[in-house]
């Protein structure tokens, strides 16, 4: 946290435009000088007499979420002093005089055709646990409405958080009703978490646009965990050597954890979450070096429960794909999963629904072993036709859904529920450990429970 200080807070007025979108919920364009804008960047801000607002604010979880908080926005135009302010909220309406101001980092991005954006990332510190907390983004003048976010805690207690496979295509069309239909299912989540393939081509502006606002103003009072897919890339059959690397609109988007591999920070890390540790993998290159690295972060792992993250599916489901498109993934993780018992593996890419069995060396293990439970999900309306050859190590099969999944974290129970975009349950399961008070609550890793629909 740079140049903390205190700033004498003040009630925001409402823009007259602000208002005709909440009445009228217009997602169209509006035309402004020679740019194209959708209705949610041209509003986005309150209280500004420059031209572009704050857009695109994102929350991001850290490496320690209990005590710090990452927010990240941008502005078409540059503002010299860009800074963001927190408070934390009170019964009393005076709570904004207390915000304090911290200095935000920014960066010049070209988006395309020598287009540039200004994107701009803070890191909210020395935060209390358990702790309800209201910020606003902008540079003095132009600020956007002040959000709401709470610290997790810092040591282990239930919590839920939700999970999506790839969005992708059509993301603003198709994608709005699941991300709704997500946040009126679960709308206590701790953080939503995705894992990869959130826009089709991740080297355009516009598609990020598309993805923006269809999560609408969810990602600035819910925490994201965000991980690349092969969509974030190029492609890998065209583009090789040095030349391959993440498209230069992925991390300007995202403040995230920088504890991973060198070469792959942002895009490869963990974090802790009251009892849990979320570990993310990026499937698209320097596999061995993260092989290594995951290693040695489970081998000092003291939280209770394990949920890994990587696009690309361990064990594919999808026909187009076949069992030999996993290989070197399988061939790397699967020893690592299996030797620090990792509890789940959360999956996209294959544009179908899988649900493993409790896996260990590949194969099915017995109620009272440990084992692996590995899912494949999709959100968006893109679709493969589903592998039937592995029944001998999967559980629940099926295409042709958009679905999003909520998961919920005790110290001796994991409950997962996936749902469709009318709020239906498709999928569900249980895990279980046993108690550490010594009651017997089923086997260490038992999935216990378990339905198939």
């Amino acid at each position: 946290m740079k140049n903390i200080h205190r700033a004498s807070g003040r009630y925001l007025s409402v823009c007259a435009g602000i208002l005709i979108l909440a009445l009228f919920g217009g997602l169209g364009t509006i035309q402004q000088g020679d740019r194209t804008f959708l209705n949610s960047e041209v509003f986005a801000g309150t209280d500004c007499p420059q031209q572009h607002p704050p857009e695109r604010i994102i929350l991001n979880l850290t490496q320690q979420p209990w005590s710090s908080q990452a927010v990240t926005w941008r502005t078409m135009s540059e503002v010299s002093n860009p800074q963001a302010q927190i408070a934390r909220v009170t019964e009393s309406s005076d709570w904004i005089e207390t915000a304090q101001t911290i200095q935000a980092d920014k960066e010049l991005v070209v988006i395309h055709d020598s287009k540039t954006a200004y994107h701009y990332s803070a890191i909210f510190a020395s935060l209390s646990p358990n702790t309800l907390y209201a910020y606003r983004v902008g540079d003095g003048k132009c600020w956007s409405e002040w959000n709401q976010f709470k610290t997790a805690g810092k040591a282990p207690a239930p919590f839920k958080f939700v999970y999506f496979g790839d969005p992708q295509e059509e993301v603003l069309s198709m994608c709005s009703r699941i991300f709704r239909t997500a946040y009126q299912t679960a709308p206590d989540a701790a953080f939503w978490h995705f894992v990869g393939d959130l826009v089709d081509n991740g080297d355009r502006d516009a598609e990020w646009a598309g993805l923006f606002d269809a999560l609408g103003w969810i990602p600035r009072t819910t925490p994201m965990i965000m991980l690349p897919g092969n969509h974030e890339y190029p492609d890998k059959r065209i583009v090789h050597g040095g030349d391959f690397k993440i498209f230069p609109l992925w991390r300007p988007h995202f403040t995230l954890p920088e504890n991973g591999p060198e070469g792959l920070k942002e895009t490869v890390y963990f974090i802790d979450y009251q009892g849990a540790r979320l570990v993310m993998l990026n499937g698209n290159e320097q596999i061995e070096k993260q092989a290594a690295w995951l290693d040695g972060v489970l081998s000092e792992n003291p939280q209770r429960w394990t949920i890994a993250a990587i696009h690309q599916p361990v064990y594919s489901a999808a026909e187009r794909r076949k069992a030999k498109a996993d290989f070197p993934l399988k061939h790397l993780f699967v020893p690592v999963f299996d030797k620090y018992s990792v509890d789940l593996v959360l999956q996209g890419h294959d544009h179908v629904y899988s649900r493993s069995a409790r896996l260990k060396n590949n194969t099915r293990v017995q109620d009272t072993e440990k084992g692996t439970v590995y899912v494949i999900s999709v959100c968006g309306p893109k679709f493969y036709e589903s592998d039937n050859t592995r029944q001998d190590i999967m559980d629940k099969t099926g295409t042709g859904r958009q679905l999003f999944q909520v998961i919920r974290v005790d110290e001796n129970r994991l409950q997962y529920e996936s749902y469709d975009a009318r709020g239906e349950i498709y999928d569900s399961f249980v895990l279980e450990k046993e108690r550490t008070d010594g009651a017997n609550n089923g086997d260490c890793g038992n999935n216990r429970g378990a339905e198939k629909r």
